[in-house]
């Protein structure tokens, strides 16, 4: 047994981040997986974050870490077909290899349009429009107030 009880130790390094996957055994015997993740900062402080998963448990972190990466996976495929989308309809508006970007002008009517939800959105500040009808506001006087 190594230091601090370590058995395996692999590590995994990227632009500013290191990633070590430990695999130890406690004083009890119980073997478990620390996975550790290493950031620097300002050159030369650490960030560090640990987990530890313990074997009882690793089969079900297993079944999640995969429906994870299988989710991310579908999704990034989504992704791609919508951008290659996006593109040969840019290619059939305009013409293959064109570099010419697609702009909605602000006056110009969109098939799908937007169902009203009672903003009235004017540049940079929100108008709130109220749904209530003029008959359900109170009733006001005819007549101004004269004070004199």
């Amino acid at each position: 047994m190594g230091i601090r009880g370590e058995l395996f130790t692999t590590q995994v390094m990227l632009d500013n981040r290191s990633y070590f996957f430990n695999v130890k055994e406690n004083r009890t015997g119980d073997v478990f997986l620390q996975v550790v993740e290493s950031k620097s900062r300002d050159g030369a402080d650490f960030d560090r974050h640990q987990i530890a998963i313990f074997a009882d448990d690793m089969q079900k972190f297993l079944q999640g870490l995969d429906s994870s990466l299988s989710f991310i996976e579908k999704d990034r495929k989504a992704r791609a077909k919508a951008k290659a989308e996006k593109k040969a309809q840019k290619e059939e508006k305009y013409g293959a290899g064109s570099t010419k970007k697609i702009y909605r002008k602000k006056g110009e009517k969109d098939s799908e349009k937007k169902p009203d939800d009672g903003i009235k959105r004017t540049g940079r500040v929100l108008h709130v429009v109220s749904k209530r009808s003029a008959d359900t506001s109170p009733a006001k006087s005819e007549e101004p107030d004269k004070t004199f």
